[in-house]
């Protein structure tokens, strides 16, 4: 199959990798543009995951600021080197992230980081809600550990769906910027400022 630039470039486009990287992928799916994306995401969580024990300890502080100036997101991306923290890729998926966290006020980055308080609150919500609408105990918690998964995934961040496009997650954004820089990323730490919201 004849792969023509413009092939190239709408996978790009898609993609936002290495033009060499496009080019080959479309050659090892005989030019099919759903395979070389998926080919392409394989290969940005094989590099993700290659490099996920590395050190991250430098990065940037990135902030977003909302129109009207009464929302705002503070966040800390780490990386492996300055010279990718300097770049403008890294930059602007610092400032996605955060614009992304102003929209969604995520509870945590990750699972583990949920506060043990909060998922006792949600249990006992979920479980007083199945006791309510006539359940048996015993189905109630089987109940409970689906509604718990969903909630799960719907306050950590890492879990998300990308408000600029639902059909990736965050961890999935991340492995694709991990892929395209060659170096382990991380987010550290945010913050989300609201006036009048403690």
């Amino acid at each position: 199959m004849n792969i023509t630039s413009q092939m190239v470039k709408d996978l790009r486009d898609k993609t936002a990798a290495g033009m060499m990287d496009c080019k080959k992928a479309l050659t090892e799916t005989n030019g099919d543009m759903e395979k070389a994306v998926d080919l392409l995401r394989q290969k940005g969580l094989a590099v993700a995951a290659k490099r996920a024990g590395r050190a991250t300890s430098e990065g940037v502080i990135e902030t977003y600021i909302h129109a009207g100036g009464k929302l705002g997101v503070m966040i800390e991306l780490g990386c492996e080197t300055d010279f990718v923290a300097k770049t403008d890729a890294f930059r602007e998926f610092a400032r996605d992230v955060a614009m992304h966290i102003a929209a969604t006020n995520p509870v945590s980055i990750s699972r583990d980081e949920v506060p043990e308080s909060v998922l006792t609150r949600e249990k006992d919500i979920y479980i007083q809600q199945a006791i309510d609408s006539g359940k048996p105990a015993n189905i109630a918690e089987k109940m409970v550990v689906g509604k718990i998964e969903k909630f799960l995934a719907e306050v950590c961040l890492l879990e998300q769906q990308y408000v600029k496009n639902p059909d990736l997650s965050i961890q999935d954004l991340l492995n694709e910027v991990v892929g395209k820089m060659g170096e382990n990323i991380s987010i550290k730490r945010f913050a989300r400022f609201q006036v009048g919201v403690e």
